[in-house]
């Protein structure tokens, strides 16, 4: 479950190239559709997805990669991204047409404006004469301009308010898709959003990525089944979000692999929310209350970087993901640092191939 590499810096997992390849591999076209298809099988949210993935073989058709699209994530993502995206060009459209308008009222209010300056400058008008024509002038063109403008003003905001609902159906779907399926915490995809973030050109030595994976989880799988490692899934995602701040950002990475990123804790305050992580899963029983079946006890290892110790976002990653590769090879159920010198000759094979 680590990433084989000699120098963290500078072989970081090119996920996007790892798909890439195996889509190759496997003679799949190498469209968007087909892409995410390969995603969600290389993050492993979806184990089912996954297996039937590799069930197709190495020369799946078209068809077939559709038709597994089509179960698992339908056409609602597309008819959500292409609906918000007509919405918007609608409104900005009418948006432009009311600026279009404005303006031509403008221009003539000026016009008018010009008009009775020359009037009022007039040297054959009297003086009763300029200042009747001036008033009546400027008191018409303010009126209409006032009203049309009382009128854009208007439809602006109806626009605005339509426009900010398309926001949140935006908002909405952004949501659904980060969120995992199973466990209901943030995804992979999520999760590569907020680790990108945390070197956005401002220091943060205080942020620490924390890398969880669950110890012996593919025998619990097989002793029991994927629906009770399901739960187990679950219930690990539960017992982490109730063991670290609110504010922290939690995900599912993988299988069963997890992430947090802390923000504004020492390494010693990191190492130990870790702790109460991982005692707290200790500590959990895992039994099933209509068979008696004992599940338990599930335990979790843990590697963590500081931020401070890293100079980007791949680097940080594979820091944390050594230290979680110690943490494993010293024993399992434990929580390891990352310090220079760590073992850095491990490998990590795509899961789709692994499984």
């Amino acid at each position: 479950m680590n990433t084989a590499t000699n120098s963290p810096k500078a072989q970081v997992p090119d996920v996007a190239a790892q798909i890439t390849f195996a889509m190759r591999t496997m003679g799949v076209a190498p469209i968007p559709r087909n892409y995410e298809l390969f995603y969600e099988a290389y993050i492993g949210s979806n184990p089912t997805l996954t297996r039937e993935l590799a069930a197709l073989g190495s020369r799946a058709t078209q068809e077939e990669l559709d038709q597994l699209g089509e179960v698992h994530f339908g056409s609602h993502q597309n008819r959500v991204v292409d609906s918000a995206h007509s919405k918007i060009l609608t409104e900005l459209e009418a948006l432009l047409r009311l600026l279009k308008q404005e303006q031509t009222s403008l221009e003539s209010y000026n016009k008018l404006l010009a008009e009775t300056h020359t009037r009022i400058t007039s040297k054959n008008s009297t003086s009763a004469d300029i200042l009747r024509n001036a008033i009546a002038i400027l008191s018409k063109a303010t009126g209409e301009t006032m009203a049309h403008g009382e009128q854009t003003v208007e439809q602006f905001s109806q626009k605005s308010q339509e426009m900010d609902q398309v926001r949140r159906e935006l908002d909405e779907y952004k949501r659904i898709a980060n969120t995992d399926s199973l466990t209901r915490i943030a995804n992979r995809r999520a999760f590569d959003e907020r680790l990108a973030t945390i070197f956005d050109g401002v220091s943060k030595p205080l942020t620490a990525l924390v890398l969880a994976d669950i110890d012996n989880f593919k025998k619990i799988n097989d002793a029991y089944g994927h629906p009770v490692g399901d739960k187990i899934l679950a219930t690990v995602a539960n017992v982490i979000k109730a063991n670290v701040r609110k504010d922290c950002f939690v995900a599912r990475t993988g299988g069963e692999e997890f992430a947090i990123i802390i923000d504004g804790n020492t390494s010693d305050e990191v190492q130990q929310i870790c702790e109460r992580v991982r005692v707290a899963l200790e500590t959990t029983p895992f039994k099933n209350s209509k068979t008696g079946v004992n599940y338990g006890p599930i335990t979790i290892s843990l590697g963590f970087c500081m931020a401070g110790d890293a100079e980007d976002a791949g680097e940080l990653y594979a820091k944390a993901d050594i230290a979680l590769y110690c943490a494993k090879n010293s024993g399992r159920n434990r929580t390891k640092l990352y310090e220079d010198g760590m073992k850095k000759d491990f490998t990590k094979s795509w899961l789709i191939y692994r499984r």
